[in-house]
């Protein structure tokens, strides 16, 4: 019986459509899995449909941009809309094409990857997210397929490319600029802490107050899920309790604008009674009133530089896995109080 392309697919331990990009050399697969898919090819005496074999446009290239996985509140999100503005302007320059993958949950958003890539739809992808334990980063970095992350490697980071913000240093200088104004009593509340943004931020405002020989209290770091209502009752309960910190630092806008919605319904004043430093300086951060002291991470080139290593690296394939670090800014208004007497 005639050997099939999904027994090379087996024995490579990939998929078909892995196998199929693999004989048109496809620049989206890296040369560890070609070579791997090639060797199983020889062992097998696999001859390839000559469909298979020719090689793919050179005219028109596309990017997949992978948003997080959202009900809602990502589409909202001014930050995850100037990393899609960053990409789009470089690939526009480049002259290739970006589709959006999205999905409501992890499972949707994981099928709708699995059909762009049977399709061979793309020539990459860029996640615009980073978590622990994902696995869509998973089985793009099995299937052998070139993507770039944005946002800290958690597995195979040697041979991940990504870009990022150092978030333990900007989490630590948030902390640091609120112990400068005299707090010591200061909070922490981030996103779910699989998210590696949100656990770094956390790690590095625990980081500054260790430095400062400050007691790091474990009902000060709350984490709160993705739901709008029960993230509303997080936040009450907390700001309820007597020994209410001074200071918070939240860690994104969106979830600021939570903050201070409920700080307005418990007649809490910011920043008369609460300090609170954010991060993405957004629109809403300058929006809100009082407007947030955000750390801007400079979305929009964060897409700038995904886009450019993926392009780089679909041209010339052969490169190894970069990182590059985005720096951030810490920017001044009018959410925080200095404690220090005159």
């Amino acid at each position: 019986m005639a050997v099939t392309l999904k027994d090379v697919a087996l024995l490579a331990g990939v998929s078909p459509s892995t196998v199929s990009r693999t004989c048109k050399d496809h620049p989206s697969i890296s040369d560890d899995t070609k070579e791997k898919v090639r060797r199983a090819m020889a062992e097998l005496g696999y001859e390839p449909n000559p469909s298979n074999v020719c090689t793919p446009s050179q005219n028109i290239k596309t990017i997949g941009i992978i948003m997080p996985p959202s009900q809602k509140e990502v589409y909202e999100n001014s930050f995850y809309l100037e990393m899609i503005r960053g990409i789009s302007s470089f690939c526009n320059q480049k002259q290739y094409t970006t589709i959006i993958v999205t999905g409501k949950d992890e499972e949707e958003l994981f099928t709708s990857i699995q059909a762009i890539v049977q399709r061979e739809a793309v020539d990459g992808f860029i996640l615009l997210y980073s978590k622990i334990n994902d696995a869509v980063s998973n089985y793009l970095y099995n299937e052998g397929l070139l993507y770039v992350l944005i946002g800290k490697a958690e597995q195979y980071a040697n041979q991940t490319i990504y870009i990022d913000n150092d978030n333990l240093l900007a989490g630590k200088e948030a902390c640091e600029y609120l112990i400068d104004m005299g707090h010591r009593d200061i909070a922490y509340i981030g996103k779910p802490f699989n998210l590696l943004f949100s656990a770094d931020r956390k790690a590095g405002y625990q980081l500054a107050l260790v430095s400062h020989n400050i007691p790091v209290n474990p009902d000060y770091c709350i984490e709160v899920t993705e739901n709008p209502a029960k993230r509303l009752e997080t936040m009450q309960e907390f700001l309820t309790r007597p020994n209410r910190p001074s200071a918070i630092i939240v860690s994104d806008d969106i979830l600021a604008l939570t903050l201070e919605f409920v700080c307005m319904n418990l007649g809490i004043s910011i920043p008369e009674d609460l300090s609170i430093v954010s991060f993405n300086n957004s629109l809403v951060a300058r929006l809100t009133s009082p407007a947030l002291t955000s750390v801007d991470t400079h979305s929009f080139q964060l897409g700038i530089e995904a886009a450019s290593q993926i392009i780089n690296h679909i041209e010339n394939p052969n490169l190894m896995a970069t990182k590059i670090i985005v720096p951030h800014t810490l920017v001044e208004r009018n959410s925080c109080k200095s404690l220090l007497t005159e």
